[in-house]
């Protein structure tokens, strides 16, 4: 890889400025849990081994240090062979590096946070209309490492970013092992005895979940065309962008992701999709988690199934309700949109 240093660094230096811009927008919690999850990465620590506090301290002071001077700073151009791309130019860089084993993508992701990652490309393959690329060990990332994206029909599956996030959940859900959906999750394997080997099976299962909700994502797109995506950029950082998104959600989910879960069957993923909800969704589709509900008691899909296809018909029309207000509004339907959502869940 000494040929593609430069590369290597210019991705590592613009994953420290979008991280210097946006490590603030999360919440103390979380933010500390990622820096623990982000340190572990940067020195290979195994996930079951016990992180050294002082080190950790020490790196964490000397990152926050290293974030401030940068937040300022604009993104850097890619060099590639002597080939200078911006910094979104995926596709251009991608040409020369998937021919090297190499992946790199670039967007933007929640809060129109810029995402930027440079990895092994594991596998590249189309089907159905549809490029899936996935990626295994990673050589630069940000601390969102969002583990699936999506651009044009072109759908980015990062395994090592999906298994580290895994471990988040199953990490959080140990400090206090409610009795929820994640429990029942994380039931189905055994990780009090076989720590890699039940995340490496769980990171296969969550792989086809991942790809099942960025075709789901693709599908709305095509859909909702690109104002939808002009309206999420006035609202960065609000209440509404966090229900819009939840809306845009539940719609790629009701075309593609529940559909496959049920039709597959795997009901460790299904579990996972209900615990991996965030509390906004929940609430936005209340009638989801009581069909959830209802197969943890019976083992009977029927009330999902039959809730997919009513799914899919209410959350399109209402994101389309959400676009005439915010074409004929523009920036100021933020509280017309948080209205209309309001007095539409299912």
């Amino acid at each position: 890889m000494s040929d593609l240093l430069p590369t290597l660094e210019a991705v590592r230096t613009n994953c420290h400025i979008t991280d210097a811009k946006h490590a603030t927008d999360y919440t103390l919690c979380v933010y500390l849990l990622k820096m623990r999850e982000y340190f572990r990465w940067e020195h290979s620590i195994p996930f079951n081994e016990k992180l050294p506090q002082q080190e950790l301290t020490d790196w964490l002071s000397q990152r926050e240090n290293h974030w401030e001077s940068l937040e300022e700073s604009e993104f850097e151009a890619i060099p590639v062979r002597d080939t200078l791309h911006g910094p979104f130019a995926a596709e251009t860089i991608n040409h020369t590096l998937n021919e090297l084993g190499f992946v790199y993508s670039s967007g933007y992701g929640r809060n129109m946070r810029p995402v930027f990652y440079l990895g092994a490309l594991e596998s590249r393959k189309t089907d159905n209309g549809y490029t899936l690329v996935v990626s295994g060990k990673e050589y630069a990332r940000d601390l969102a490492s969002p583990p699936a994206m999506s651009q044009g029909k072109t759908i980015f599956i990062r395994r090592e970013s999906l298994r580290r996030m895994l471990w988040e959940k199953v990490e959080e859900w140990r400090w206090n092992k409610p009795a929820n959906a994640m429990q029942n999750a994380l039931g189905c394997y055994d990780f009090d005895n076989a720590v890699e080997q039940s995340l490496d099976a769980m990171t296969d299962n969550e792989l086809q979940s991942a790809i099942l909700h960025e075709v789901g994502e693709i599908r709305a797109g095509e859909l909702l065309g690109s104002d939808w995506e002009a309206m999420l950029a006035t609202m960065p950082h609000s209440k509404a962008e966090i229900m819009v998104r939840a809306v845009r959600d539940h719609l790629a989910d009701a075309l593609s992701t529940l559909p496959g879960l049920l039709s597959g069957m795997t009901t460790a993923s299904l579990h996972f999709y209900v615990a991996n909800m965030a509390n906004m969704r929940k609430d936005l589709f209340p009638k989801l988690v009581a069909a959830y509900e209802i197969w943890t008691v019976t083992g009977n899909t029927k009330a999902l199934e039959q809730l997919t296809d009513e799914a899919a018909a209410h959350w399109q029309l209402l994101a389309e309700k959400m676009l005439e207000i915010y074409r004929e509004q523009g920036p100021a339907c933020q509280p017309a949109l948080i209205s209309l959502i309001e007095v539409n869940t299912l």
